[in-house]
C-alpha cells in the first residue's frame, strides 16, 4: 500500500523543505510527498488518486487563481476521508475560523511547526493501522 501526503503550494521553495524535513520517512518508504504548485494541478491530483492511498492533504491558503479557501470545498468533495490541514503566513483567529469551519483538520502557521506536522503524520498513519 502506497500511502501519499499532497502538498499544495505555489512557493517553489516549499518542496525541498519539506523533503529535509521528512527525508528519512521518505527514504524507509513510510510515505511520499507530492507537490502541486496550484490548485487546479491539486484537484487533478486529488482526483487520480486511484493508484495510491491519499492520506493527507496540506494546502497553503494565499496561492494565485485557486486560494486554498476555494480548493477546500472541491477537496472535502473528492475526497471527504481525506483531512485537509490549511498553512498560511496569517495566523490570526478570522483566518482560523474560516478554515475551520470550511472543513479543514487545522491550520498551521508560516513557519510551520514541524514537530505539529509529524504528529498529526503520525496520527494519520497510526488510524491506517
Amino acid at each position: 500500500m502506497s500511502l501519499l501526503i499532497l502538498v499544495v503550494d505555489d512557493e517553489p521553495d516549499i518542496e525541498p523543505l519539506f523533503r529535509q524535513q521528512f527525508r528519512r520517512d521518505l527514504r524507509a518508504g513510510r510515505f511520499a510527498m507530492e507537490f502541486a504548485h496550484s490548485a487546479a494541478t491539486a484537484l487533478q491530483r486529488i482526483a487520480d488518486a486511484s493508484d495510491v492511498t491519499l492520506i493527507l492533504i496540506l494546502s497553503d491558503i494565499n496561492m494565485p487563481g485557486m486560494s486554498g479557501f476555494e480548493l477546500l470545498p472541491k477537496a472535502r468533495s473528492l475526497r471527504p476521508d481525506v483531512p485537509v490541514i490549511m498553512i498560511t503566513a496569517y495566523g490570526d483567529p478570522e483566518t482560523k475560523r474560516r478554515a475551520l469551519e470550511g472543513g479543514a483538520e487545522a491550520l498551521f502557521a508560516k513557519p510551520i511547526d514541524f514537530v505539529e506536522l509529524r504528529e498529526e503524520i503520525e496520527n494519520r498513519l497510526g488510524s491506517l493501522r
